[in-house]
């Protein structure tokens, strides 16, 4: 969704106009934030559609947006294709299901589709692992998505995807993609979010309690299994600054906010357990509930420093990390050194990374002399490029998508002339 918000005010800047569908927010369980819709122009043309109320799947098992509202999605755009001339589809989303209305579309209107692959759809990373640390009801997503993903791939015109890791693995999944035009979009920066943030301050509370007598230390962002790695190596760090210096460490508090998908009061904490299996658990604050958008972003203007939980999966990219580097603030993230992550961060000298594919014991003992700095005041904010940043920025990435949808159509002209 972001990638699309972000986009919208460029669009016709290169040679595009936008009509957008989406679910009415009525029938969704994540937090609605109003503010969202500032930054959006007023010009455009945005479809709501319906699904079904969760409160009647959900005896079912169904809680899924995206199989509520197939097929509302199916009715309202075959209405449209059918009333209206478009040139192509555009599937920016990670509520995969939906992608399978691209093949149906262009057998019917004759309309090519194009799919930006944010996540991974169909995923191994858990397959292999304990069932205690697989997802909630991961048995049954993972042969849907083994089910449906190809049916959207065997059709697709073009991708876009936010990890060359991602494309790879498609196009050995399914060969027929090497040919198709494809782009490595990282997500996008959006400077007027920290403009709305600011102006609206007094409207946003911190979800945590800041006192003049600690250091806090906050990470806005999902959790998962997959970042236990990162965890460990903090928290071992932690402990032994603990030892060391305990009147100074003992200031310092993690906050990590928003790590969970579930609808509110139903996640499930997976970084508080780490820090009470190693007891530090006073230390470290974990809220599940997600925030809404510009109430993440006023957290994180907020903090004394920021951290970036990352995977050790070089494929692993992370959308928080612009509005961490626009808050301005010092950055310590843990990614694998090869992720694009971890390249934009250096690139732009914005923070501190941590690779994670090196040995744990030895990046123990830089993130201890890390956070012994922080908490002495001696670990500053990065001096950001931000020319460097501008390559990053709303306008830039638009460009560079409406490249890939110029490039579809030419293909597509050229197969139809």
């Amino acid at each position: 969704m972001q990638r699309i918000r972000m986009s919208l005010p460029y669009f016709s800047s290169h040679g595009w106009e936008p009509a957008v569908v989406v679910v009415d927010p009525e029938y969704t369980d994540l937090p609605t934030d109003t503010l969202l819709n500032e930054n959006i122009p007023a010009s455009l043309t945005i479809h709501q559609v319906k699904a079904l109320q969760k409160k009647w799947t959900s005896k079912m098992g169904l809680g899924s947006i995206a199989l509520r509202a197939l097929w509302f999605y199916k009715r309202k755009v075959n209405q449209l294709l059918k009333s209206e001339k478009f040139d192509l589809i555009y599937f920016s989303t990670t509520q995969f299901p939906v992608l399978i209305l691209g093949p149906y579309w262009k057998k019917k209107f004759g309309v090519p589709y194009i799919i930006d692959m944010q996540d991974p759809w169909r995923s191994e990373y858990y397959q292999d692992k304990p069932k205690s640390e697989r997802p909630k009801k991961h048995w049954f997503s993972y042969r849907l998505n083994k089910f449906l993903e190809p049916i959207a791939m065997q059709k697709v015109d073009g991708l876009i995807s936010v990890s060359k890791g991602y494309l790879d693995t498609l196009t050995e999944r399914y060969p027929q993609l090497n040919d198709l035009p494809k782009r490595i979009i990282t997500f996008a920066a959006f400077p007027p979010d920290f403009e709305t943030v600011r102006k609206h301050r007094a409207e946003f509370n911190l979800p945590y309690l800041k006192t003049a007598s600690n250091y806090n230390f906050v990470y806005v962002g999902r959790g998962g299994h997959d970042l236990k790695q990162a965890a460990e190596i903090l928290f071992s760090a932690f402990q032994t600054g603990l030892k060391a210096h305990p009147g100074l460490f003992k200031h310092a508090r993690f906050h990590f906010i928003g790590t969970s998908y579930a609808p509110k009061g139903e996640g499930v904490a997976t970084i508080q357990p780490i820090a009470r299996q190693m007891n530090i658990s006073t230390y470290v604050n974990e809220q599940t509930d997600r925030l809404p958008f510009y109430q993440s972003l006023f957290t994180l203007d907020n903090a004394d420093h920021l951290l970036i939980l990352g995977s050790e999966d070089k494929s692993y990219t992370a959308s928080k990390i612009f509005p961490y580097i626009l808050s301005d603030k010092p950055i310590l993230a843990f990614f694998h050194s090869e992720s694009s992550a971890a390249q934009i961060i250096s690139e732009c000298q914005a923070g501190t990374v941590i690779p994670l594919e090196e040995d744990a014991i030895h990046l123990q003992k830089i993130v201890y002399e890390y956070l012994h700095r922080a908490l002495l005041g001696r670990q500053k904010p990065a001096k950001t490029d931000w020319k460097a940043f501008e390559n990053y920025e709303a306008f830039n990435m638009c460009r560079k998508q409406c490249e890939v949808f110029n490039e579809v159509i030419a293909n597509a002209e050229r197969k139809n002339g």
